[in-house]
């Protein structure tokens, strides 16, 4: 959804960035942000304050995650396959700390942020085998992708920080437990409904 609006403002930043500023620069500016993530989650079990560096860290995540590749790209310094591979290993440990934090919080139970974790893995695994096979690299469903789910992730902590981590309606498993369970069943379906499109029509290709 807020596809075109972002490679307009990637642009704008893009023209304006200083020359000292690299790629892998900004790739690693991307890991200290998942980073940050995780310390805020897990020490919101101190202080709930402690969300705001979450929050912080989503945005700087999201700077150094969108701007690297945009910014080999502006300057055509592209590194093709080394980019590929050192940008989508980083998603995954972005992705384990993100998740993994959210999961040390008081706010949403380990096992149940662990399967939302495997739930994004297997999608990002099938985007990267289509990417191999298809020719065609994957990264949004149902009309979001990374962007948009870093903003409901962010609406998830502000709620967090206002709701706090008192039990609910729900007895044990919380509204946030609730709400990412939901999240982890859609990923799986999704990785299903996908995998199985997929391997029709290469079943059909392949015969």
């Amino acid at each position: 959804m807020l596809a075109s609006a972002e490679r307009s403002l990637l642009r704008w930043l893009c023209a304006r960035m200083p020359g000292w500023v690299t790629p892998d620069l900004l790739t690693l500016l991307g890991m200290i942000g998942a980073a940050s993530v995780f310390i805020g989650y897990a020490a919101s079990a101190l202080d709930p304050s402690w969300l705001w560096l979450a929050i912080a860290g989503y945005l700087v995540q999201w700077f150094g995650d969108s701007m690297d590749g945009s910014l080999a790209r502006y300057r055509h310094i592209e590194r093709p396959s080394y980019g590929y591979f050192l940008d989508h290993s980083c998603d995954g440990v972005a992705t384990l700390l993100i998740l993994g934090g959210i999961g040390a919080s008081p706010y949403v139970r380990l096992d149940i942020a662990l399967l939302a974790l495997s739930g994004y893995l297997l999608l990002s695994i099938h985007a990267y085998l289509s990417a191999k096979v298809c020719g065609d690299l994957k990264l949004s469903y149902l009309a979001a992708g990374p962007t948009e789910l870093r903003l409901l992730l962010i609406g998830l902590t502000l709620a967090m920080f206002l709701l706090g981590s008192a039990p609910g309606m729900f007895g044990r498993i919380s509204g946030f437990d609730l709400f990412v369970g939901i999240v982890a069943g859609i990923l799986v379906i999704l990785f299903a409904i996908q995998s199985w499109t997929v391997a029709r029509r290469l079943a059909a290709v392949d015969r």
